[in-house]
């Protein structure tokens, strides 16, 4: 849902990421451990509240969402399995690298300034961190379950489902579930949260009408502890082109370019609309060999859909998304 300034290809991305700001991952079942009962609301309290402290792990990813396969979309958008290395320092200090087949994709940050590199292109970006376009990928567990218990916990029924173990410790077993009045196209969301430092340490989110998580994310070992400050600095390969991101502009959410993103309801059912302008057209790649051509009172264009989000990629260059039905995107383009 932050990507709306990059072109329309990578949104194609954002309709099975949609509503929920990470890549998709596995678990895997854990054994039940005996632990002190406690309450969801002491849990959500403790998670948002938790400072486990240096940490370094490995993610292990799996999603079944179903998009399209084309040119440019993340590798970690398409369905199967793959893994990333996260290390985490004290004053937001992080690097995350996501290895394929034959390369390499690296984002580090030192607190104050950001880098990537792609080993496949040889390219460095790097800018100030306050300044970086999404802010970087959430991509272990602990990140994107405490986005989501932020965003999600007002509109959601909360409860405790017993326990597990994951990675090796002990964790409780929260589930996030949609209040009925929220119209989207999940069912709930599970987090495993470890029962002495409240960090969750894997995620999975189920759809509607699937009895199969559509994502998953989790720990497959996880170590606490002071981390080596060299793994947050990051120093340009020899013969690599390196960028600097421009710097955010007034107005512009994430630093997106020559775009307006608005965001219509809250919760579950939130729907964000990126208002590209006049130029936006020129932008937007050939979307003929995808999604459902589509028309109402708001336009027309084209609606890509997975098991957990839509997007409507309109022909006037506005692109609504969410973790909803087409009738909520439609409704939230005429709002």
């Amino acid at each position: 849902m932050r990507r709306f300034g990059r072109p329309v290809a990578a949104a194609v991305a954002v309709a099975g990421l949609v509503g929920l700001g990470l890549l998709a991952v596995p678990a895997g079942a854990g054994a039940q451990s005996e632990l002190p009962p406690v309450t969801p609301e002491e849990l959500v309290r403790s998670v948002l509240e938790a400072k486990p402290g240096p940490f370094a792990g490995t993610v292990e990813a799996e999603n079944a969402l179903g998009l399209p396969a084309l040119p440019g979309l993340p590798a970690a958008a398409a369905d199967g399995t793959s893994t990333a290395r996260v290390w985490a320092g004290d004053e937001r200090q992080g690097r995350v690298q996501l290895p394929t087949s034959d390369s390499e994709r690296t984002f580090v940050t030192d607190g104050a300034t950001f880098w990537t590199w792609d080993s496949d292109t040889r390219e460095v970006t790097t800018g100030s961190r306050a300044a970086q376009p999404g802010r970087g990928p959430a991509v272990d567990p602990a990140t994107a379950a405490g986005e989501l218990i932020d965003r999600l916990g007002g509109s959601s029924t909360l409860a405790v489902d017993g326990t597990a173990e994951v990675a090796g410790r002990p964790a409780y077993e929260l589930v996030l579930a949609p209040q009925p009045t929220e119209r989207t196209l999940l069912r709930e969301i599970r987090i495993a949260v470890d029962a002495e430092k409240r960090m969750p340490l894997r995620l999975v989110v189920l759809a509607n009408g699937s009895p199969d998580p559509a994502l998953r994310i989790g720990f497959t070992d996880v170590a606490f502890g002071p981390q080596d400050p060299a793994l947050f600095t990051f120093t340009p390969p020899p013969g690599s082109t390196v960028r600097t991101a421009p710097a955010e502009r007034p107005g512009n959410r994430r630093g997106a370019p020559n775009a307006q993103v608005r965001t219509v309801g809250d919760g579950w059912d939130a729907v964000h609309v990126a208002e590209r302008g006049a130029q936006a057209p020129g932008n937007i790649p050939d979307l003929d060999r995808i999604g459902t051509r589509v028309s109402g009172p708001w336009g027309s264009g084209r609606l890509i859909t997975s098991v957990v989000g839509s997007v409507l990629v309109t022909d006037d260059g506005r692109i609504a998304a969410g973790a909803v039905p087409e009738q909520v995107l439609t409704e939230a383009l005429t709002r």
